[in-house]
């Protein structure tokens, strides 16, 4: 492909060199860079890609897209200088792979909790409904029936286009994707073509990457500020930010919600470990979801395709069938009924909706007993409410490891025990090893109780000091719980 074809729709601020040469990859991590490649001086978060132009250029790279120009004495490479190194890439991985995202249906979810519930349900869906679909989520990503594994909630925008140029090519209809706020600050998504925008909640989170809630919050809403009047931005108006996500958009907008007037709304009926009855539209429906914070998922999903326009009763009668995502309120039941339970839940927001639900469906006699720890290396502030939160909604909480990254875990626990308020001192213990954590819960537990083990859900690791070993929450559970076969 020639590199005046990749440059359509970039806004060149200065040309240094001929358009009208074959370029053979594109790379923006200089250690990867061939022979007639273009690479991009992307400005991260931990190093700028400026620094290794001249290394690039011995490398032989072809072509450097750059937002300060280097002092050139190689005029045979060609140097673009553009306002913004991370959206030019978007922009030119769209072009590179064909633009995919224009070839198909493609669905943003965004939020701080329910992304991954959400796009996964409608993946499945969309399939039950005999359409080939694509799924883009933290847990796994699908073309039709084949994994690929996910590495981030968003790829970067050369994974990202690769992928949905190979769900074109497989002939996906649609694609679903969860967009991160981390994909939008830093462009992942510049460049593709959304059909829709969805939006679940928005509560305290990744504060350590975007410094305050301000900016987090102008980072989802610039998803929707970016639709195209020919997509749809389908908003949660029960949370308070709701319709600030809906402000600027070109979208057509459509709303959801349990508690107020939407156009799409949902009751619960009834709240059970077994599943939601829900009225939808005015059709009872059972599913097998738990949960108030599911309920607002089921109805995100079924207003997406109601807006895709797929027939409202299929789709609720298929809904019904369907599991979430895993990892979510993923649970089991041992032989002498003490109940189990894995989830994701990793901000403040998530732990008290899991512990609600909980809440909302025990009879009253039985121990919840919660094991919970924070991430290394993320927002320190969300630790001490993580804390309190549990011991606020659980009988027993143990304050263990969740992944330490580069950080002593026993700082991180003792961060969290600051959110301990005296009164709920003598309900909590800090085990260092998760495992012997989920072990002790185990232990603790009586006939009937609820063991909730939060924060690392689907995950198959335990990340620490830049090794990932393996550790499966749920696996421990089993090896401890004799479930009910």
């Amino acid at each position: 492909m020639q590199l005046q074809d990749l440059l359509y729709g970039v806004t060149i601020k200065e040309l240094v060199g001929k358009t009208d040469r074959e370029i053979n990859a594109l790379n923006f991590d200089s250690r990867k860079v061939g022979k007639d490649d273009v690479f991009f001086a992307v400005v991260g978060t931990l190093a700028d890609g400026h620094q290794f132009i001249d290394q690039t250029v011995k490398q032989g790279a072809g072509v450097i897209v750059c937002e300060n120009l280097p002092e050139i004495d190689d005029f045979t490479v060609t140097y673009v200088k553009v306002e913004n190194t991370s959206v030019a890439l978007g922009i030119m991985a769209g072009n590179y792979f064909g633009n995919p995202s224009a070839d198909l249906k493609l669905i943003g979810i965004t939020g701080t909790n329910g992304k991954t519930t959400i796009a996964t349900i409608l993946f499945k869906l969309l399939k039950e409904l005999g359409y080939k679909t694509g799924l883009l989520s933290t847990v796994e990503n699908y073309i039709n029936e084949t994994v690929v594994t996910a590495t981030h909630t968003t790829p970067n925008p050369i994974a990202l286009n690769e992928l949905l140029r190979q769900m074109v090519d497989a002939g996906c209809d649609y694609c679903f994707m969860e967009v991160s706020s981390h994909a939008v600050s830093q462009h992942r998504i510049e460049g593709l073509t959304f059909a829709g925008g969805v939006f679940s909640n928005i509560t305290h989170d990744h504060l350590d990457f975007h410094k305050t809630f301000d900016a987090y919050l102008k980072a989802k809403k610039a998803f929707f500020d970016g639709l195209p009047k020919s997509a749809f931005a389908l908003t949660n108006i029960d949370d308070k930010n709701g319709m600030v996500m809906l402000q600027n958009t070109k979208a057509y907008k459509k709303t959801y919600a349990l508690k107020q007037l939407a156009d799409f709304k949902a009751k619960i009926i009834e709240n059970q470990f077994s599943g939601l009855h829900l009225d939808i539209d005015n059709e009872d429906v059972y599913f097998k979801l738990v949960g108030s914070f599911n309920a607002y998922n089921l109805l995100a999903v079924y207003g997406t395709a109601v807006l895709l326009e797929q027939d409202k009763l299929k789709v609720l009668t298929l809904l019904s069938r369907l599991s979430g995502a895993e990892g979510r309120f993923d649970y089991i039941t041992s032989e002498d009924k003490i109940i189990g339970i894995v989830d994701y839940a990793h901000t403040p927001d998530a732990v008290q909706n899991v512990l609600s639900t909980i809440a909302n469906i025990r009879k009253g006699t039985e121990q919840v007993i919660t094991v919970i720890g924070c991430g290394g290396d993320r927002d320190k502030t969300k630790r001490p409410i993580m804390a309190q939160v549990a011991c606020d909604w659980s009988d027993k909480v143990i304050l263990t490891s969740d992944n330490p990254r580069t950080e002593d875990p026993q700082t991180i626990i003792s961060e969290m025990e600051e959110g301990v308020s005296p009164t709920n001192k003598r309900k909590t213990l800090s085990i260092l090893d998760r495992r012997e954590a989920i072990k002790t819960a185990c232990h603790l537990a009586k006939a009937g109780d609820i063991i909730l083990v939060a924060g690392k859900g689907h995950e198959k690791y335990q990340e620490i000091n830049g090794v990932r070993n393996h550790f499966d929450d749920k696996e421990i559970l089993l090896e401890q719980l004799k479930p009910i076969s």
